[in-house]
C-alpha cells in the first residue's frame, strides 16, 4: 500500500509525526540541497510503487458519518476488501451476508472486476503524476529534523524536515496537478533510505480549475499522508487525512472529510486471484471473530 496508492496506496505519498526537534543550521549545516533530497526520495517512491510485493492490512476509515473497518488485500486482479465493523461494532449476520453478496458480485462478473481494476489503476496513476512533480511544484527549505517512529519512517531513523511553498514558476500540465499551486506545508524525508515519511499540506488560497469555470477548492483544505516501514524494509502508507471544501461547475458543492488508519500489514503471495484474496480475508475475519469471542469470555 505504498505511496503511489494501491497500488492505491502503495509507496508514494507518505507522512506524519509530531514535531520533535529543531535544526541548528550553524552546528549541522546540511551538505545536500533540499531539492536534491526531494528528487532522490521521489525517484525511490516511484521505484517502490512498482515493487511486486503484495500485502494484507486493516483500514479504519472515519468520516463525519461514522467509521468503517475493512480487511483488505492486494491481488493481481484488484484490491479485495471485506467490511468487518461499523462504528467499531462487528457486523450483524444480515450485514455480513449482504457484504459477502457484494463481494461475490465481483467474482461472478468479470467485466465489473475489470472496471474496478481500471479505476484503481487510474487512481494510482493520478497519485504517481502528483508525486513526480513534487520537485518542480514547490520551493523547499530545511526546517530541522525529527525522529522516526512507528508508522512514520523507521523507528530510530532521523528524518529531515523541509518546509515547502508553491513555486511561482511551476505551470501544472493538468487539473490533477493544479491543486499543488495553492498548497504549503512540510515534508519529512528519511535521507538514508531516500523515502518520504510524511507530507502535511494546507491550501493557503483558493485553487480554481479551468479558470474557475469548472470549479474550485477552498482555502484551508488539508492533506496529510504518513508512511513507514511495515516489515523488513518494506514501507506502506499508515495514515491519510483529507479535508476539503469547494464547488464543481458552480452548482455541486464539495465537502469531504476522512481519516484512514492502515495497520496490521502482512505480506501475501503476489499472484493471488481476486477470489483467492476474498477467501484469505474471510479466514482472517473468522480468526478475528474467534479472538474477540475468547476475549469477551475472559471478561
Amino acid at each position: 500500500m505504498r505511496l503511489v496508492l494501491s497500488r492505491t496506496r502503495r509507496a508514494v505519498l507518505p507522512l506524519a509525526f509530531a514535531l520533535a526537534g529543531t535544526w541548528n543550521a550553524a552546528a549541522q549545516a546540511p551538505t545536500v540541497p533540499p531539492i536534491e533530497l526531494v528528487r532522490r526520495a521521489v525517484r525511490n517512491e516511484i521505484k517502490a510503487s512498482n515493487d511486486p510485493v503484495s500485502c494484507m492490512f486493516r483500514d479504519r476509515k472515519e468520516t463525519p458519518h461514522g467509521s468503517q473497518t475493512k480487511l483488505m488485500v492486494e491481488t493481481r486482479d484488484a484490491m479485495a476488501a471485506i467490511l468487518v465493523a461499523i462504528n467499531d461494532h462487528p457486523l450483524s449476520p444480515e450485514q455480513r451476508e449482504a457484504e459477502y453478496a457484494r463481494i461475490q458480485g465481483f467474482i461472478n462478473d468479470p467485466d465489473e472486476l475489470r472496471r474496478k481494476h481500471r479505476r484503481e489503476k487510474e487512481d494510482a496513476e493520478r497519485i504517481t503524476r502528483i508525486v513526480k512533480v513534487l520537485p518542480d511544484a514547490f520551493l523547499y527549505e530545511y526546517d530541522g529534523t525529527e525522529p522516526g517512529k512507528t508508522g512514520v519512517g523507521k523507528q530510530g531513523d532521523e528524518l529531515v524536515r523541509l518546509k515547502f511553498r508553491p513555486n511561482p514558476r511551476y505551470d501544472p500540465p493538468s487539473r490533477v496537478e493544479q491543486v499543488l499551486t495553492g498548497m504549503q506545508g512540510y515534508i519529512l524525508i528519511d535521507s538514508d533510505k531516500d523515502r518520504i515519511a510524511k507530507i502535511n499540506g494546507t491550501l493557503a488560497k483558493d485553487v480554481g480549475f479551468g479558470w474557475g469555470i469548472l470549479g474550485h477548492l477552498d482555502r484551508g483544505g488539508h492533506f496529510l499522508v504518513e508512511q513507514g516501514e511495515a516489515w523488513n524494509g518494506y514501507w506502506e502508507i499508515t495514515r491519510m487525512d483529507l479535508a476539503v471544501t469547494g464547488k464543481v461547475l458552480f452548482f455541486k458543492s464539495i465537502n469531504f472529510k476522512s481519516n484512514d488508519i492502515y495497520s496490521d500489514f502482512r505480506p501475501v503471495p503476489s499472484n493471488l486471484t481476486f477470489a483467492q484474496g476474498v477467501e484469505l480475508l474471510k479466514r482472517q475475519e473468522a480468526t478475528l471473530a474467534e479472538n474477540q469471542q475468547q476475549s469477551g469470555d475472559q471478561k
